[in-house]
């Protein structure tokens, strides 16, 4: 998990309806209470066992039951609250974290295959690197946050251990691993992701962004959206994962919550590093980032490239400006298998998403409507541009309007604290 500034170039590997009333005033729900001090507790001692009367009087369980309500009636999801392991438990599961376990790597620690005995089930377990001084503060966001979000595009998080000293997250297995795996870094002979399976899993990742926006109230901001965070299933089904850097978006009057530089280099939103000012709006900047890969097959940072092509976006923008080039940024490896009207929408797409001014960049419900399009077999392609909804005469910052082809022209407080 990243726990550096924007400005590092470390990079990590790990395997592991629609709202457009985002103007609209939130505020917090009532059953939102500082839960920090709980968990910290637990961090200090073994874990018990939660009893049924804890889950009915704990507030967490009834925040959590306020969201898992929401999320079960959108996505018939019936999550309940993370388990707590022992060390012994998840050691065994691990075989003591024998090498030929290990399935990723990061700024969290390392992440093991694993089974549980007590419900035969493959599991992914992330151990904390206790030498490290930012994973102990993402442990607790991240038990917090996917404790109380739950959505067919976020990683399930199945329980934690906080056993004395250590610190391990509990995952489901995600077989295929992540995206950068297949689109980055794909291991010799493995087949390249065709067009329709990388605008598929650009749509996952956007319906993942357009809960944690405008699903959970206050609205959560992902800020670490990056390909090695887009884990994949068997059927290529895409969903988020690590929360460590995620945090509760602005409420009521304010326009956007202040803090410190965190994330990716070449994933993070221009005004979040100028200012240290984060909204919504940073997450849809990083999501240009990550569809601009999935089009071009580049990463986001590559320094093994001359100079400006170093940096995805820089090398980019002069092409995302002029639609008649559109296509010098298809990946060559998809040679003729691209339809050319679901391309350039996917590349208007990014172009949108990444521009400079937060304002003008669309709502991440927007992008989902617009992707929806783009996944679909070649023929249902056909007159996409001329019969899709999104090609209407919205001239609203927050309507995705994308251009013609070249061929037709308190929780908040507590969060806080941790981080700081």
């Amino acid at each position: 998990m990243s726990c550096f500034s924007c400005f590092s170039s470390h990079e990590k590997k790990s395997s592991s309806k629609s709202s457009h009333n985002n103007n609209k005033r939130r505020e917090p729900s009532p059953a939102i209470r500082p839960q920090g001090e709980a968990l910290l507790q637990q961090s200090s001692s073994k874990p018990k066992p939660q009893t049924q009367t804890q889950t009915q009087t704990n507030p967490q369980s009834r925040f959590e039951a306020t969201h898992q309500k929401a999320s079960n009636k959108e996505d018939g999801n019936n999550n309940i609250a993370a388990q707590t392991f022992t060390f012994r438990e998840l050691a065994t599961a691990t075989k003591y974290f024998r090498q030929e376990y290990l399935i990723g790597e990061g700024g969290f620690g390392r992440v093991y295959k694993g089974h549980l005995d007590k419900t035969d089930q493959i599991v992914a377990v992330k151990q904390l690197d206790r030498n490290g001084l930012q994973g102990n503060k993402e442990f607790l966001v991240e038990v917090l946050m996917l404790n109380l979000l739950h959505h067919s595009n976020l990683v399930n998080l199945i329980g934690y251990c906080a056993d004395g000293e250590q610190r391990l997250l509990v995952y489901e297995y995600m077989p295929l691993g992540s995206l950068e795996d297949h689109l980055l870094d794909p291991q010799p002979g493995q087949p390249p992701l065709d067009w329709f399976t990388r605008m598929k899993i650009a749509l996952d990742a956007a319906k993942g962004l357009e809960y944690l926006h405008d699903k959970a109230n206050p609205p959560v901001i992902y800020r670490d959206l990056k390909s090695s965070n887009i884990l994949l299933d068997k059927d290529y089904n895409a969903k988020l994962s690590d929360f460590g850097l995620a945090k509760l978006g602005p409420i009521g009057d304010k326009t956007h919550v202040s803090s410190r530089v965190m994330g990716t280099y070449g994933y993070c939103a221009p005004e979040y590093q100028r200012t240290g000012q984060l909204t919504v709006k940073s997450d849809v900047y990083s999501f240009g980032v990550v569809l601009l890969e999935l089009i071009t097959g580049k990463r986001a940072v590559d320094i093994t490239r001359d100079g400006h092509e170093q940096n995805l976006v820089t090398w980019a923008e002069p092409i995302l400006k002029d639609t008649s080039k559109y296509i010098e940024l298809a990946d060559p490896i998809l040679e003729d298998d691209l339809p050319k009207k679901s391309f350039n929408q996917a590349v208007a797409i990014a172009a949108m998403c990444l521009q400079d001014d937060p304002a003008v960049r669309p709502l991440i419900s927007d992008v989902v409507t617009a992707l929806s399009y783009l996944g679909e077999e070649p023929n249902n392609n056909l007159g996409l541009m001329g019969n899709s909804p999104i090609n209407n005469n919205s001239t609203t910052s927050q309507k995705l309007q994308l251009p013609l082809s070249t061929d037709e022209k308190s929780h908040e407080e507590e969060l806080d604290e941790v981080e700081r």
